[in-house]
């Protein structure tokens, strides 16, 4: 972008200055919303008082905001009062804040609907082969701010709603964030479609629209209270319903065998009706689609049953249909085997195949003939992704659509099935691997419970063909579990159906190759390979923290936006004290932006020149949020002990929800309340300790948090965290991390220098060994006074004094059967704690890690990661090609 001429434009009397009076919009007879003072030449930096900007800080500006052009800001309030007026049906006599806010949002979409359009016709016209990312979890959070940024709108919408009279942040704040989902895996998802948009791949993500998302979570008298989250409310300004698309599915019923064919008969129907969203790229003008499926019962659901008096009944019986898309289960890690769980999954893969299959047939601009009937060429034209094994039953209901519907032999359709699909694991955890019980298949799924067992006999015969006699293998390899309940073990089906798995960091993918699916990489290590997930540089930079993002792009230009890689630049300013001056000065503006935000939600005062030492996730026992609690009444018992001393002053915060039903979780938060009212109570600690559980984490939230924080906390026990994504947000946007070798943490001491984080406790070998000889928590009990000095309090009643024994159940299980061995880390822990403190009170040591940090940071880009799939697994190959506008001829 030439700056200098885009601001000599901007600057230009005549037809385009008088253009942003409002004389114009006046004769348009529409509501007008008086402007700010016309003479007002400076641009507000969104989160800070306005206030007029040097020349040197209004380029910056543009740089990374896109440009504030006159006819911009003036088509912008034109269409703003064009939506209050015909879509919002109201004046500025009766308008609510949250109307301001869709009449933005609307006038924000109109930007987005001709890209949106003009994308699909090229797609159409190309014909390129399309990624599927099948998942049930898509945590967007908010869309206005990240739509503005991507499209290069936000000085623009900026100004147009300051000379509006109106208050950016407040309108940004009234948006529900889309929760339809539980953390990482959800999250990570919605860092995929920004990346694959802003790539150029022909790719559509695939979930439910879930009408509950996550719960919000409310804090009260110290306990976890779950709200639901009726995020559509007030409606959702950037969907799209499309009931020309909708869908029938298939529940119960019976199979018939006949000569020509198997038939699924005497099926319950389900309609699964499409919402599309948006999903822009990077200022390249593509904008992709999410998809996400609604329940809807048909008309004659029941209806053929009722009786006289019966009709009120049956349609009240609708809401069973419909209840499929009605909330996302919170549990995140643990597998919960219910009929409606199970029902969800088979809803979204079975609709989404029938949308892939009509869109691979008729797939020719202009046509909706079936131009395209041979199916061997479903795999050039077509990539599944399944996002763990949520969407697992993608792979027997392709069998069915080509075996049962298509007719084609099971020898090619599982050719086709097996190249097509591929598997994304997240996890080792044995109690989150998703087993079904054949029972509920052979009552929901008939079909494709034979499908299944027709699978497996195969795959059975392979495996004993390669290994004869190894019964034991042939156990360990089934599709079906034997002893007790009899069930289908999903992630065994997800490997033998697809063409490639992957874990999430590289660390996960060797554990899974070595202990997990080691017979199966055993049989076929070509389908093994490792993805490290990333994040969206966009909302975890350039939206969350534009301070920094102005700060590095006036050093290295503003192309590390769309490749990350280039913030290895930034290691030749590692000694630059003008630059280490900025960056700690744009961390100190986070963080007197976040004190002022968390003081008026908790009444707590911060002090904003502690460390923020953050560790915001899912409340879970692996992740160890009970080590952290061990060191922060460590820090206060020596505190209390030495009260003079110079200690570094602290502000600790976690953050994060517990599942519902997951009561180790819940009383974990409960400690955490508790021991924040203790410390945060007792005058002989003052403001060198501030403990404060951030109620409620998600996505906007995490965006006010992760540009703050000096510490971030990744400290599961080794082997259990697949990857985080957490860790990389804190990493590219100026933390310093204290962690295990776990994860993303390993690869992150790798490019960032392994000195330049704070590495400690055991390393996954480690802990194998300690599983083998056995982990006794006592030992470290009776050796270490103050560990023995903490778990005392914690069960004598000193931060419940009201309920002494409030605790017993998570000293129990500390003392007796911790599967995360947290005393073993505990020591380590303490001491690599002493060392941030102390490297804390050197501010420019600090910020030189934490430049070597941000430096190093470039490969947890989501844009990196998309790349090595589409290369790697889907088959493409990115583009960082703009297409033609829709105001450019084509």
């Amino acid at each position: 972008m030439n700056i200098n001429a885009a601001r000599f434009k901007a600057a230009q009397p005549g037809p385009l200055r008088r253009r942003c009076g409002d004389s114009d919009l006046r004769a348009a007879r529409l509501p007008i919303l008086s402007p700010a003072p016309k003479d007002r030449t400076h641009t507000r930096i969104p989160g800070t008082m306005s206030k007029p900007l040097s020349d040197q800080d209004r380029r910056k500006q543009i740089s990374v905001k896109g440009l504030a052009g006159v006819e911009n800001v003036a088509d912008l309030k034109t269409n703003f009062n064009r939506h209050l007026h015909f879509t919002l049906v109201k004046d500025r006599n009766v308008a609510t804040k949250r109307d301001y806010y869709f009449a933005l949002a609307n006038t924000v979409r109109d930007h987005l609907v001709g890209r949106w359009i003009r994308t699909q016709q090229h797609y159409y016209e190309k014909d390129p082969k399309r990624v599927y990312y099948l998942s049930l979890e898509f945590y967007m959070g908010r869309t206005l701010q990240n739509t503005m940024v991507n499209l290069a709108l936000e000085n623009a919408c900026d100004e147009a709603v300051y000379q509006l009279g109106l208050d950016m942040e407040e309108l940004e704040d009234i948006e529900e964030d889309a929760g339809l989902g539980n953390g990482g895996l959800g999250r990570l998802a919605a860092c995929f479609l920004d990346s694959m948009a802003s790539l150029g791949l022909a790719a559509y993500g695939y979930g439910i629209r879930y009408e509950f998302g996550i719960f919000n979570q409310k804090i009260v008298n110290g306990w976890q209270v779950e709200e639901a989250d009726d995020w559509l409310r007030y409606g959702n300004p950037w969907e799209k319903a499309r009931p020309e698309y909708m869908r029938p599915v298939h529940f119960y019923g019976r199979t018939e065998h006949h000569p020509d064919g198997v038939k699924w008969v005497d099926t319950q129907v389900v309609l699964a009706l499409p919402y599309d969203t948006p999903v822009p790229g990077y200022r390249n003008n593509i904008v992709n689609t999410m998809r996400l499926w609604s329940a809807k019962a048909p008309c004659e659901f029941n209806l053929k049953d009722f009786n006289i008096g019966g009709y009120i009944q049956a349609v009240l019986d609708r809401n069973l249909a419909e209840n499929i898309s009605r909330v996302l289960y919170p549990n995140d890690n643990f597998f919960e085997g219910k009929e409606l769980r199970l029902k969800q999954e088979y809803f979204v893969v079975a609709a989404t195949l029938q949308d892939i299959v009509r869109r691979f047939k008729a797939s020719k601009f202009g046509s909706r003939e079936i131009v395209r009937t041979d199916f061997t060429f479903l795999p050039d034209k077509v990539a599944i992704q399944l996002n763990d094994t949520h969407p697992a039953l993608a792979i027997p209901e392709l069998m069915r659509v080509l075996v049962d519907d298509e007719k084609l032999s099971w020898e090619k359709a599982w050719d086709i099935t097996v190249k097509t699909c591929a598997y994304t694991n997240h996890t080792v955890l044995p109690e989150a691997l998703e087993r079904w019980p054949i029972d509920l298949f052979q009552n929901l799924l008939p079909r494709h419970l034979e499908i299944i067992y027709e699978i497996n006999r195969r795959h059975m015969e392979r495996v004993a063909s390669l290994y004869p006699g190894d019964n034991d293998r042939l156990r360990r390899m089934s599709l079906i579990e034997e002893g007790g309940v009899k069930r289908v073990n999903m992630a065994h089906m997800c490997i033998v159906g697809s063409h490639a798995v992957n874990g999430v960091a590289r660390i996960h993918s060797d554990i899974l190759k070595a202990t997990v699916f080691k017979d199966f990489y055993e049989m076929d290590p070509h389908k093994f390979q490792n993805k490290t997930n990333g994040i969206t540089p966009r909302r975890w930079l350039v939206m969350c923290n534009p301070g920094l993002a102005e700060v590095i792009a006036e050093k290295i230009g503003e192309d590390f936006i769309r490749d990350l890689d280039q913030l290895k630049k930034l290691l030749n300013f590692v000694n630059d004290d003008a630059f280490i001056r900025d960056v700690a000065k744009v961390k100190q503006e986070n963080k007197l932006k976040f004190a002022t935000h968390l003081e008026e939600h908790y009444k707590v005062k911060i002090n904003p020149n502690s460390m923020f030492d953050i560790q915001v996730k899912r409340i879970h026992e692996y992740k160890r949020q009970l080590l952290n609690c061990l060191h922060i009444i460590t820090f206060y018992n020596r505190i209390k002990k030495e009260p003079n001393k110079q200690w570094t002053p602290r502000t600790i915060m976690i953050g994060g929800k517990a599942a519902p039903g997951y009561h180790t979780a819940k009383m974990i938060i409960r400690l955490i309340t508790a021991i924040g009212e203790v410390v945060n109570n007792d005058p002989v600690v003052g403001d060198r300790l501030k403990v404060i559980f951030l109620e409620n984490y998600r996505v906007t939230l995490a965006e006010k948090a992760v540009p703050a924080a000096d510490l971030s906390e990744q400290i599961s026990t080794a082997g259990t965290e697949a990857s985080g994504t957490g860790n990389m947000k804190f990493m590219l946007n100026g933390a310093l991390t204290i962690g295990t070798m776990d994860g993303a943490n390993v690869e992150m001491a790798e490019e960032a220098g392994e000195g330049n984080l704070f590495i400690f406790g055991m390393r996954v070998e480690d802990v194998e060994a300690m599983d083998k000889k056995g982990y006794n928590a006592s030992e470290y009990y009776n050796r270490i006074p103050e560990l023995k000095q903490a778990m005392d309090q914690i069960a004598g009643g000193f931060f419940s004094p009201k309920q002494p024994d409030l605790f017993k159940d998570i000293v129990n299980m500390l003392m007796h059967h911790d599967r995360f061995k947290v005393f073993a880390d505990y020591e380590d822990y303490i001491k690599c704690q002493e060392k941030v403190s102390a490297l804390y009170k050197k501010p420019k040591e600090w910020t030189k890690k934490v430049i070597y940090n941000i430096a190093g940071s470039g490969k947890f880009s989501s844009d990196r990661t998309i790349s090595q799939y589409a290369r790697e697994i889907w088959g493409v190959e990115p583009s960082l090609e703009k297409i033609a506008a829709p105001d450019d001829p084509k």
